[in-house]
């Protein structure tokens, strides 16, 4: 009976145990459903996140190194780093003479410019805006300094279709390179940038170059271009030239000035060319520009000297040099007979003149002096 008691208890009990569980599973099943979708919420705000901010890196990436103004802005790093062999190797920067006469410049514009030695420190390089027009072509603005001058460039680039790729590549849509009409006068010699240029060197007619005729020569743009004669001949202060406009044209133009050196050559060639003249026993030395005229006879050939030496100026006078119209003094001595009754007088005259003369350089860099008389 006990047994039998204890197998109806267990009987009895047996259909609890599994109702206990099934109330347990019951419970457990919403709890787990929204902790998952909690989970996933959490990853998919997680993932947003992260796409945010690989888009986020990929769009300065994209400004950084891969945007027109990017572009750019590789260009003028290679200019401040006075890399200007890299800078012509850059897509659209050099300029052939079917883009420079298409513009309007000398398509024989010399490069003798577009080298590191000649290129003025950049810095302070900072793009203002970018605009990319219909066409697809795209204006880049920065601002920056060059040889203490602040400066603001427009640059249009366009797209590389030939390199083709994933990444975007670029190239100038229009050089920037630009032309100096440089024009030096009195003088075939020239420093840029303390670059040493001689005229005939760079231009097209090379030896038969026009001393006044204005020289073409490419140049970087940005960039700050001092141009100066120091010769033993002549001189000038510094002009400076900012190239800041791609494909423009720029005339400069100045008149170069006789050293101290030089006039004091051209004087002593003067003083000693007046000193053989007097040596002439004539009263009309030739080719002098001082002379005495006697209706009578002479008894002995007169004697010429030079009392007072002109004082010589210089001007300038086409591709040359002009000494100013001065005046100077010489004497003569000469011993006269009268025609009329045949007496003789002795003759001592100061005779004032005045004198002029043309300078002219020649290739060698000599100078060749001719002096006349000026009214």
């Amino acid at each position: 009976m006990e047994r039998e008691g204890e197998e109806a208890v267990a009987d009895a009990a047996a259909p609890d145990a599994p109702a206990a569980r099934t109330r347990t599973a019951t419970v457990a099943g919403p709890r787990r459903r929204r902790k998952l979708a909690f989970d996933l919420t959490v990853l998919g705000v997680v993932g947003i996140l992260f796409l945010g901010a690989v888009g986020a890196t990929s769009a300065v990436l994209y400004r950084q190194l891969y945007s027109p103004t990017a572009f750019v802005l590789d260009y003028l790093h290679l200019l401040a780093d006075g890399r200007a062999t890299d800078a012509l190797l850059v897509p659209g920067v050099s300029a052939t003479s079917k883009d420079l006469a298409a513009a309007g410049l000398p398509a024989d514009a010399s490069a003798a410019l577009l080298r590191g030695s000649t290129l003025t420190p950049l810095s302070d390089v900072e793009p203002v805006s970018e605009k990319t027009d219909a066409d697809g072509t795209t204006a880049v603005t920065v601002t920056y300094r060059v040889g203490g001058h602040a400066g603001e460039t427009t640059f249009e680039v366009e797209r590389d279709d030939d390199e083709g790729g994933i990444l975007p590549r670029w190239r100038f849509a229009q050089s920037p390179l630009a032309v100096i009409e440089l024009g030096v006068r009195g003088s075939m010699q020239f420093e840029v940038n303390g670059f040493e240029i001689d005229k005939r060197q760079v231009s097209p007619e090379a030896e038969e170059a026009d001393p006044l005729e204005p020289i073409p020569m490419l140049a970087f743009s940005p960039g700050l271009y001092s141009i100066t004669v120091d010769t033993a001949a002549t001189t000038s202060p510094g002009v400076a030239v900012l190239s800041d406009t791609p494909l423009a044209e720029i005339p400069v133009s100045f008149q170069a000035e006789p050293t101290d050196e030089f006039v004091g050559v051209v004087q002593r060639e003067v003083d000693a060319f007046l000193a053989e003249c007097a040596t002439q026993k004539v009263l009309q030395p030739t080719g002098c520009p001082f002379g005495y005229y006697v209706r009578n006879r002479i008894v002995e050939p007169p004697t010429w000297s030079i009392e007072e030496n002109p004082v010589v100026t210089l001007e300038p006078d086409g591709a040359g040099w002009a000494i100013t119209r001065t005046q100077a003094v010489a004497k003569i001595d000469v011993q006269i007979q009268s025609i009329f009754d045949g007496s003789i007088y002795d003759v001592t005259e100061l005779v004032p003149f005045f004198l002029t003369g043309k300078i002219t350089i020649l290739p060698d860099g000599t100078a060749s002096i001719a002096v006349s008389a000026a009214d």
